[in-house]
């Protein structure tokens, strides 16, 4: 036999497996090798990447899909946001405190005892059934409406800033009823709108108007005679919220805003005191009889903090030019002290929360969580864009405090029991329960158990 007649296997010339005309052996297939990684952890070319930007993509975009992503949020993003408006709030106070005679601690150990207070509500509130949250709805606005006739009856009523919103509890503690009728407005609007809803009544414009908005005015009027203009623009919004929500057509939803905006006007036209903050707004100089004086310094404030701030303690705006350090304009402490940085980590928590809250309220199946959780985001929201607004010039100056960040506990306490409502909503969220449940302790050992199958003894 010649050597050129000896085939490879596969009928390749030279081989000794098989003979030139016989039919070839089919070789057998082998299963691909994994890919390997070379050094540096690169692949061969022409192989997907997990890495770079896509893969980075997919993974945030997988983990902000998540069942818990709303809870966290609300849960961690509220908590940082108080734990930092206490920081500066015993910063922002200390110089105003001992103006007036106090230790410099004076304001800071009361809102500490009233984010204790409110740590203990909004526990409570993540823990209540919603059938009891919609029972409290109507007691809660009937106590808001009372409370806020007992402020304008004199001798109960203290006039603070021009503002006649307050009840005196005797001491250096007062209690101002607008900020609870807020949390009324959420609760009973909401319960009002899911028992129309469950009756198919929200396709008639008069049950999406009565008596929600004659209600939302009674509390308007209420506050207005004390003069605070800024929680009436928070509730208008709020009640604008309610409707938004609830689906109001546009028509019927700018009729609303139109009446609100002629009001508003109307109350702005005939007080001297509101049309100068509002010629206040942009304002460089503190104009004659400097009265853009606190508009001016808050814009002073923002900007000697630069981009990391002159340091925590070292403002100098606090030092008696700026008036309302520790309420009103405390982000403007927060810029100068902690710089553009320290702003922009206070508004991303509040974008943050915000995504959250609206996002619990898009879906879920229960029309009042729905409601509730609309109102307390858009309450929340609201307040922050007008307080951050006048302290950056752009708004004018309302007097309303930066949600869970300002000193006052009358503030403080219903938005931390409206923080416990959109936690409860958030934990109800499918998919969330039956997350939080595999994470508690010993959940994931005794299911994982039940999976184990007996094996004859002496067997491993």
């Amino acid at each position: 036999m010649h050597a050129d007649d000896i085939a490879r296997p596969g009928g390749a010339p030279g081989g000794l497996w098989a003979l030139r005309g016989a039919p070839a052996r089919p070789r057998p297939q082998r299963a691909p090798r994994p890919a390997r990684i070379r050094a540096g952890g690169s692949r061969p070319p022409g192989r997907p990447s997990g890495g770079g930007l896509r893969g980075l993509h997919a993974r945030v975009k997988r983990a902000w899909d998540r069942p818990l992503t709303a809870y966290y949020l609300i849960l961690g993003g509220s908590l940082l946001i108080t734990v930092l408006g206490l920081v500066m709030v015993y910063s922002a106070s200390q110089i105003k405190a001992l103006q007036n005679g106090l230790a410099p601690s004076f304001f800071f150990r009361k809102q500490l005892l009233a984010a204790a207070i409110g740590t203990v509500l909004l526990l409570a509130a993540a823990r209540l059934p919603v059938k009891l949250l919609r029972a409290l709805a109507y007691p809660l606005l009937a106590g808001s409406l009372f409370l806020l006739c007992l402020v304008q009856v004199p001798g109960i009523g203290e006039t603070i800033n021009g503002n006649t919103n307050w009840i005196s509890l005797g001491g250096p503690f007062q209690l101002q009823p607008s900020e609870f009728a807020k949390l009324a407005l959420v609760l009973w609007g909401a319960d009002l709108l899911a028992r129309k809803q469950s009756k198919k009544l929200l396709t008639q414009w008069k049950h999406l108007l009565v008596p929600l908005v004659p209600v939302t005015f009674l509390l308007l009027g209420l506050i207005m005679l004390g003069g605070d203009m800024g929680t009436t623009v928070v509730l208008t919004v709020v009640l604008l919220g309610l409707l938004w929500v609830a689906g109001a057509p546009t028509r019927l939803f700018a009729g609303v805003f139109g009446v609100t905006a002629v009001l508003a006007a109307l109350f702005i036209k005939t007080s001297a005191n509101r049309m100068s903050r509002l010629a206040c707004i942009g304002a460089t100089e503190p104009g004659t009889d400097d009265r853009c004086w606190q508009a001016v310094h808050g814009i002073y404030a923002l900007a000697n903090g630069g981009w990391f701030g002159a340091g925590l303690g070292a403002s100098v705006e606090k030092w008696g030019e700026l008036p309302e350090p520790h309420t009103d304009f405390i982000f403007a402490i927060t810029g100068e002290e902690l710089g553009l940085a320290g702003t922009l980590s206070v508004l991303a928590l509040f974008a943050a929360l915000g995504y959250a809250g609206i996002r619990v309220a898009g879906r879920t199946e229960d029309p009042f969580v729905r409601y509730a959780a609309g109102g307390v985001t858009t309450w929340i929201t609201a307040q922050a864009v007008v307080n951050i607004g006048a302290v950056l010039g752009l708004l004018p100056i309302a007097g309303v405090p930066l949600p869970l960040f300002s000193y006052g506990g009358s503030a403080l306490l219903p938005t931390m029991f409206a923080i416990g409502l959109l936690i409860a909503f958030a934990r109800d969220e499918p998919g969330a329960r039956a997350a939080l449940a595999m994470r508690q302790p010993g959940v994931r050992w005794k299911t994982m158990r039940r999976r184990v199958k007996k094996r004859p003894s002496g067997e491993r």
